[in-house]
């Protein structure tokens, strides 16, 4: 389950970036949050991916403490410093809160798949 709801936020952060690229105009909505919430639960699914085949440990997990420093560094990053040196990036108090709300999507669904999964071995 958790593939496919990668796969499938991969789908739409790939093409709202692809639209925006072609120049469609796009909800606000759509064009200024939405891969703002997708950002992190791809990311972290990412790191999550690779540390686990670095490891070679499929049960390995990211720990919490790491999920909020990434989202923090996120947040300061894309939000804060690139605004301030690049025109290219507006920072917005909001996008902040949709990179949280993403990695609590992220943490929620491992955390509910990995206590299932446990039940049923047992």
């Amino acid at each position: 389950m958790r593939k496919i709801l990668f796969y499938l936020a991969l789908g739409m952060a790939t093409t709202i970036y692809l639209l925006q690229q072609m120049g469609y105009v796009l909800p606000a909505w759509i064009n200024n949050y939405v891969n703002d919430f997708l950002t992190l639960p791809l990311v972290l699914g990412i790191c999550l991916f690779l540390a686990r085949k670095i490891k070679r440990n499929p049960q390995l997990q990211l720990p919490l403490p790491l999920l909020l420093v990434i989202t923090l560094f996120y947040c300061f990053y894309f939000e804060w410093y690139l605004p301030k040196h690049n025109p290219r990036y507006t920072g917005d108090w909001i996008d902040c809160l949709l990179y949280f709300a993403g990695a609590m999507v992220f943490s929620v669904l491992h955390w509910r798949n990995d206590k299932i999964d446990l039940h049923a071995k047992n």
